[in-house]
């Protein structure tokens, strides 16, 4: 398959403001009050992604993403439409997000995605998804289809 550039329905992109002072700065990542309760989160971590390291291609067939890309670093995320009933399906788009662009990049499922750190810097990544990891007691089969170690995939990182 073939992705076309463009957006894609489903992916909110809301830029983030870094509130600086004499002491850092201070960024609220979410509020209950600005996200719907389908995908409002249970469960949060942090990663952080060596210079020049992908994460993914992968997606997930339940699971909505918040990812948060604050700093250090900047990432090219990379999202595919894998949805065959999404009015934007075959669709691929390229954001850029982190320490020059702070934003929250809300992925729903069935959206392939990745990041790259396009940094000189170790970058972090948070992330505060819908769907507990593994499940409760991380005893249930792991929503994932990791698409980055499969022959012939069709979701390329430039």
């Amino acid at each position: 398959m073939e992705f076309k550039k463009g957006e894609i329905e489903g992916v909110i992109i809301r830029p983030l403001k870094k509130h600086i002072d004499e002491r850092g700065w201070l960024c609220e990542l979410f509020r209950q009050d600005e996200i719907e309760e389908t995908i409002m989160p249970v469960m949060s971590y942090i990663s952080q992604t060596l210079p020049g390291i992908v994460r993914g291609p992968h997606e997930h067939k339940e699971q909505t993403d918040y990812f948060a890309f604050i700093g250090p670093g900047n990432f090219k995320i990379y999202l595919w439409d894998n949805r065959k009933d999404s009015s934007t399906f075959g669709n691929r788009q390229i954001i850029y997000a982190g320490e020059d662009n702070p934003a929250v990049i809300i992925i729903p499922p069935g959206v392939v995605h990745a990041y790259k750190n396009i940094s000189t810097k170790p970058g972090l990544v948070f992330n505060a998804p819908n769907k507990l990891y593994a499940g409760r007691g991380r005893k249930e089969p792991v929503d994932e289809v990791r698409w980055e170690n499969k022959e012939n995939s069709p979701f390329i990182i430039d």
